[in-house]
C-alpha cells in the first residue's frame, strides 16, 4: 500500500506492521527515514481486519484484541492505525470492554538509512544503532540523520531494542491515541506541493449514470496532486514525478505527455512542467542543440530501445500549442515560445534532406510513432509560429505534408486482413510488422484552432482499418490496450512494451479513436479500463498483465509497475473527458463539444474543469448530446 505526497512517501504491507522487509518504510525525497514499526499491545500484535487507502497520501489499518478474560469469543479493543506520507502516524485503541484496562503499549521502530535506489536492488545495508532522544529515538550514519518523536512522550526508551513503552489506562468505552512523527534532522516537515492552495490542478468532479466515474476522476486528480514535486531551483514551477515507488523524479517525456491530458484541469501545469524542461534544453551547437535530453526505454522485442529525449522535444511544442488553446496566459507562452522554436529546428536539422526522423541510434530503424509524433509537431509547431507571428511555419508544413505522402506507401503492409502499418522502418527499407499499441500514436493527431484536429498520416480508410485492429482481440484485451497483440512473435502479457496493458496507451487509443468517429471501439476499450479501474480502488498502476478478460476475472497487476503513476492518473482524466469531446480555441474566444454519440457510460458531468482560465461545466445526456452549463465570460459554443 503506497501513501505519497511527495517528496514524502509510505510503503505498507497490508497488515500495517513495518517490518523493514522489501521496500517497507516512511521515505522522504528517496531516503528511508524509518524501516521498522511494529506495535503491539498487551504483548501481542493486532489480529488486521482491514487496510485500505483513504486518500493519495494517507492509510487505514484496523484490527483487533481480546485483552479481557472474560470477553469470551468477541474482541474487545479496536485498533486503528492512521498512516501518512507526510511522515506521521496515529495509533487509536478503542476499548469495548466492561472493566477498566490498563494496557502495556510497545512499538520497536528502526531504520538503515538507505537511498530507495539501493533497497530495490537489494544492497540496503543492516540496521543503524538507535540513540534516545527527547520523547523518541534518533538514528545517524554518512546519508545523514533521523528521529521518531511520540506524543504523548513514551515512559520508557530503550536503544538498544530501538523500542519505545507506554501503559496506558482506558476506561470502558474510552479511547488514547499515541502520535509518532517521523522527521529528518535539520528538515522541514513535508509541504506536498499539490496540497496548497496554489496547486496547478483543478479540483474537478464528475456525476453520472456510472458511479464508477466520480470514484476514478477523483482518485485521479488525487494521486497527480500526491506525484506533484517543485522544481528546487524554481518553486513556483511544478511538474509531475513519473510513479512511485520506483521512479519519484522527473521523466521528461512521460511528464509532457502527462501534462497534456491533464489540460482539462488548468494550464498551470503545463506551464510548469515547460519551464522546468525549457532549462534542460541542450543550447551548446552540433546536432543535438534544442533537445530535452531523456534515457532510453524498452520498445518490445521487435525494435531496438526508444530514446525518450525524441519523444520529449517533439511533445514539447505540442504541449505548449494545446496549452495555447487551452487559455495558457499569454506572459507563459512568450516566455516558452523561444525553447519550442528550438524543439522545431531541431526537427528540421535532424531531418534534413530525408523524409522521415531518423533514429538517434546509428543504423536504427524509422519507428513508425516517431513518426507520428514528428508530423504532430509540425503540423502544431506551424500553426503556433503563424499565430505568434515567427517565421518557420511554412517549412515545417511542406516536410509535413512531404512525409505524409510517403509514409502511406512506405509504412502500410497490405495482407490478407486487410493491412496494418509497419511498427518500424529499417534503413534497407525491410518492415518490421508486428502490431502494437504503439500504433495508437497514429489517431493523437492533435488540436488545431475552431475545434478542428490536425491531419493524421493515415488516409480514411487506412484509419478504418486501424480502428477495426484496436478494437480487435488481439490488442482489446477486455481491460485495456495490450502493448503487442497476443498472436505477434514475442508477446508475453506481463512484457512492458510487449504485451502488457499500459493506460496511457489505451487512453491514447480511446481518445484517438472517438475523434476519428469510432464510438464502438473507443466504447468497449473504455469500459474495459474503467472495469480493470475498478479492482484497483480506481487508482490505475502504469500497465498490468495483458490476460484475456473473462467472466468473473479480475486484472493481474504488473509486479514492476507503478501506482500511481503520472501517466495513468492523467490518463483517467483523458478517458473521462474524452467523452465529452472538449476542444477550446481560447484565442477566438469559442469552445467545440465532440461528445461520444453512443453514451458509452450514459449520462456524465463534469464540474471544476477550467477552460480559457475559468470554471467550465459540460454535461453529456445519454443521447450523447452535450451542454456547456458553466463557462468563462464571452466564450462562445460553436457547434
Amino acid at each position: 500500500m503506497v501513501c505519497i505526497a511527495l517528496p514524502g512517501l509510505a510503503i505498507s504491507p497490508d497488515n500495517g506492521q513495518l517490518t523493514g522487509r522489501g521496500l517497507e518504510g516512511f521515505y522522504r525525497a528517496g531516503r528511508r527515514l524509518l524501516a521498522r514499526c511494529r506495535l503491539r499491545v498487551a504483548g501481542r500484535e493486532p489480529l488486521p481486519l482491514q487496510a485500505r487507502t483513504t486518500g493519495a497520501d494517507t492509510a487505514r489499518f484496523v484490527g483487533t484484541l481480546r485483552v479481557s478474560p472474560d470477553a469470551g469469543p468477541d474482541p474487545d479493543l479496536v485498533v486503528e492505525r492512521h498512516r501518512c506520507a507526510d511522515g506521521t502516524e496515529r495509533i487509536t485503541l478503542r476499548s469495548a470492554a466492561r472493566r477498566p484496562l490498563r494496557l502495556p503499549v510497545e512499538v520497536a521502530l528502526g531504520t538503515d538509512l538507505a537511498d530507495l535506489a539501493a533497497i530495490a536492488a537489494g544492497s540496503a545495508g543492516p540496521e543503524l544503532p538507535a540513540t534516545v532522544r527527547a520523547a523518541g529515538l534518533r538514528w545517524s550514519g554518512p546519508a545523514g540523520a533521523a528521529s521518531v518523536t511520540a506524543d504523548p512522550p513514551p515512559s520508557d526508551a530503550l536503544a538498544s531494542a530501538g523500542l519505545l513503552r507506554w501503559d496506558l489506562a482506558l476506561p470502558p468505552g474510552g479511547s488514547a491515541t499515541i502520535e509518532l512523527r517521523v522527521r529528518a534532522d535539520g528538515a522541514a516537515p513535508v509541504r506536498s506541493a499539490g496540497r496548497t492552495a496554489t496547486s496547478p490542478l483543478a479540483t474537478a468532479e464528475a456525476t453520472g449514470d456510472d458511479p464508477a466515474v466520480p470514484a476514478l476522476l477523483r482518485t485521479s486528480v488525487e494521486d497527480l496532486r500526491a506525484l506533484l514535486l517543485r522544481d528546487p531551483a524554481h518553486p513556483t514551477d511544478t511538474y509531475l514525478a513519473a510513479g512511485a515507488p520506483w521512479r519519484c523524479g522527473l521523466a521528461p517525456a512521460e511528464a509532457l505527455a502527462a501534462a497534456r491530458m491533464t489540460l482539462p484541469l488548468g494550464t498551470g501545469l503545463a506551464a510548469g512542467t515547460l519551464r522546468a524542461l525549457a532549462r534542460t534544453q541542450l543550447r551548446d551547437p552540433g546536432p543535438r542543440c534544442g533537445m530535452i535530453p531523456g534515457p532510453l526505454r524498452d520498445a518490445g522485442p521487435h525494435v531496438p530501445p526508444g530514446c525518450t529525449g525524441t519523444e520529449a522535444t517533439l511533445l514539447f511544442p505540442v504541449l505548449l500549442a494545446e496549452a495555447r488553446r487551452w487559455g495558457l496566459p499569454e506572459r507563459d507562452l512568450d516566455e516558452l515560445l523561444p525553447a519550442a522554436e528550438r524543439c522545431l529546428t531541431w526537427l528540421l536539422t535532424t531531418v534534413g534532406e530525408g523524409t522521415y526522423l531518423p533514429d538517434p541510434q546509428p543504423l536504427g530503424p524509422a519507428r513508425c510513432d516517431t513518426q507520428a509524433h514528428a508530423h504532430r509537431a509540425a503540423l502544431l509547431g506551424a500553426d503556433l509560429l503563424d499565430a505568434c507571428g515567427r517565421p518557420g511555419g511554412e517549412e515545417l508544413r511542406l516536410w509535413a505534408r512531404r512525409m505524409r505522402a510517403a509514409f502511406r506507401e512506405d509504412f502500410w503492409i497490405d495482407d490478407l486482413g486487410g493491412g496494418r502499418p509497419a511498427a518500424a522502418r529499417a534503413p534497407d527499407g525491410r518492415l518490421v510488422p508486428h502490431l502494437g499499441a504503439a500504433a495508437v500514436h497514429l489517431l493523437d493527431t492533435g488540436l488545431l484552432g475552431g475545434g478542428t484536429m490536425a491531419p493524421g498520416l493515415l488516409d480514411k480508410v487506412r484509419t478504418e482499418q486501424l480502428a477495426r485492429l484496436l478494437g480487435g482481440p488481439a490488442l482489446d484485451s477486455g481491460w485495456g490496450l495490450r502493448g503487442l497483440g497476443a498472436k505477434e512473435a514475442g508477446h508475453n502479457p506481463f512484457g512492458h512494451r510487449s504485451g502488457a496493458v499500459r493506460v496511457h496507451e489505451t487512453a491514447l487509443a480511446v481518445a484517438g479513436l472517438a475523434t476519428a468517429g469510432y464510438d464502438k471501439e473507443a466504447g468497449s476499450l473504455l469500459r474495459g479500463a474503467l472495469a480493470a479501474a475498478g479492482h484497483f480502488g480506481h487508482r490505475l498502476p502504469e500497465m498490468y498483465g495483458g490476460e484475456q478478460r473473462t467472466d468473473g476475472a479480475a486484472p493481474l497487476p504488473h509486479p514492476a509497475a507503478c501506482r500511481p503513476a503520472a501517466t495513468a492518473a492523467a490518463a483517467g482524466v483523458l478517458l473521462l473527458t474524452t467523452l465529452a469531446g472538449i476542444r477550446p480555441d481560447t484565442p477566438a474566444g469559442t469552445v467545440t463539444l465532440r461528445p461520444l454519440r453512443s453514451a458509452p457510460l450514459g449520462e456524465i458531468g463534469f464540474t471544476g474543469l477550467r477552460v480559457a482560465g475559468a470554471p467550465f461545466a459540460v454535461r453529456v445526456s445519454r443521447l450523447g448530446l452535450a451542454m456547456v452549463e458553466e463557462a468563462a465570460d464571452g466564450l462562445q459554443l460553436r457547434t
